[in-house]
């Protein structure tokens, strides 16, 4: 008995690495290979664009901006086409876009054209990892979804790792031309995967799908969208700000040798740890909610050290940048949580949009920061920034309802 028991165990965990599982995995690894890259290469590719350091910091920014507006508009058009025509046509459609336009970056001649060109990467990478999502959570039994959506971000989140070594080993516009040709080559893989049950089976009904609408026609579908974008809200800003701007908290510190692009590799490197572990804590925990709290809890700690705890050497930032990377690798359950939040027929729209939205936050922390920083400096200027998302993100978790467990085949 006991030997079927394991022989059934074993067989249920084999769906974990099904070839959906795989390519939205692989299609997560691109993706954030392309979307970190421009965080890795922001100083020496806006160096080799003749930019002193003071513009270094404005303009890049402002081409970041760019980036994260893409990524919001995409996140809203890729999630309604998932729910109006399918996760795969959400998958095939994205990877192009932000393929061709990584591969144009690396042309790039004038911060004009390098903002308008991560304009149209941020629109294509908007559809990745929603969908990819979307598609894992529907296609897996629920005691294997939180398994599986943190092996997706687990794996997926090793682009970071890979893009910063990529252009360790190369020049900055070559690593934007391999970002481009690694997802144009994942085309290819992509053709084996089949559209998700639960999306074919709402086809033939007549009920309304993909309507961005509907979240603001029933307060509490709004109320549930927006807590599900809340309790992401810090992982943005460790890494749209703290992460990014690294080299800045580091100067503001006295320690003059911190590279932004080895604090977006070491926070990636926690991010990755964090993702892969905090799907089985929260069935151990049987609890999203509980599993969120904790590591949210666990990013406050890490970020006060990183602040405030009398850092004097570079490899000590790495590391404090490492934890906080770690703290924040709710990233996958996060969005595991919309999912589960929405009914087959939104679910994409919702899953898409929540996860570009929380990236787009930088929109506003990024400009309120370098507004803040002129008069109380850095290091207070990223202290203010973090409370208010640490209390937007502590009260969206308190209020959102727990989705551990929960069955997915329903619509709204």
């Amino acid at each position: 008995m006991q030997t079927q028991l394991d022989t059934d165990t074993t067989r249920s965990f084999r769906a974990l690495f099904s070839l959906p599982v795989i390519v939205a995995a692989l299609g997560y690894f691109v993706d954030v290979y392309d979307l970190l890259l421009f965080n890795i290469v922001r100083v020496p590719s806006l160096k080799d664009l003749a930019l002193d350091e003071k513009s270094i910091s404005i303009i890049g920014g402002k081409i970041y901006n760019y980036q994260q507006a893409g990524l919001l508009l995409g996140g809203i058009l890729w999630g309604i086409l998932g729910d109006k025509r399918g996760r795969l046509s959400v998958l095939f459609g994205s990877i192009i876009t932000y393929s061709l336009a990584n591969i144009a970056c690396g042309f790039v001649k004038s911060p004009d054209m390098y903002a308008w060109l991560r304009f149209v990467a941020g629109l294509g990478l908007a559809g990745e990892l929603g969908a990819g999502i979307t598609l894992v959570s529907e296609v897996l039994p629920k005691h294997l979804r939180g398994y599986g959506t943190s092996l997706v971000a687990g794996i997926g989140l090793l682009g970071a790792v890979v893009a910063f070594f990529t252009v360790q080993g190369s020049d900055w516009r070559t690593a934007y031309f391999i970002g481009g040709g690694l997802g144009l080559g994942l085309l290819l893989l992509r053709l084996g995967v089949l559209e998700s049950g639960m999306f074919v089976k709402i086809q033939q009904d007549r009920i309304k799908r993909g309507s961005f609408a509907a979240f603001f026609t029933s307060r509490h579908r709004l109320v549930r969208y927006l807590l599900c974008m809340g309790i992401a809200v810090p992982t943005y800003y460790v890494i749209g700000i703290l992460a990014t701007f690294g080299n800045e908290f580091g100067a503001a510190m006295g320690i003059t040798d911190i590279q932004a692009g080895r604090c977006i590799l070491f926070t990636y490197i926690g991010v990755v740890v964090g993702d892969l572990i905090s799907g089985p804590f929260s069935h151990y925990l049987h609890s999203r909610r509980k599993a969120i709290g904790i590591m949210t809890g666990l990013t406050m700690l890490f970020v006060g050290i990183y602040l405030y705890g009398g850092i004097s050497s570079a490899n000590t930032f790495y590391m404090v940048c490492s934890g906080m990377g770690f703290a924040i690798g709710y990233i996958a359950l996060f969005l595991t949580v919309t999912a589960e939040n929405f009914g087959t027929n939104l679910r994409a729209t919702a899953t898409t949009s929540v996860a570009n939205n929380v990236r787009a936050t930088t929109l506003l922390s990024i400009p309120a920061f370098q507004a803040l920083k002129a008069s109380v400096g850095v290091i207070s200027a990223g202290a203010i920034v973090g409370l208010v998302c640490f209390a937007i993100g502590l009260w969206s978790i308190y209020n959102i309802d727990e989705t551990f467990g929960k069955e997915l085949e329903y619509t709204e």
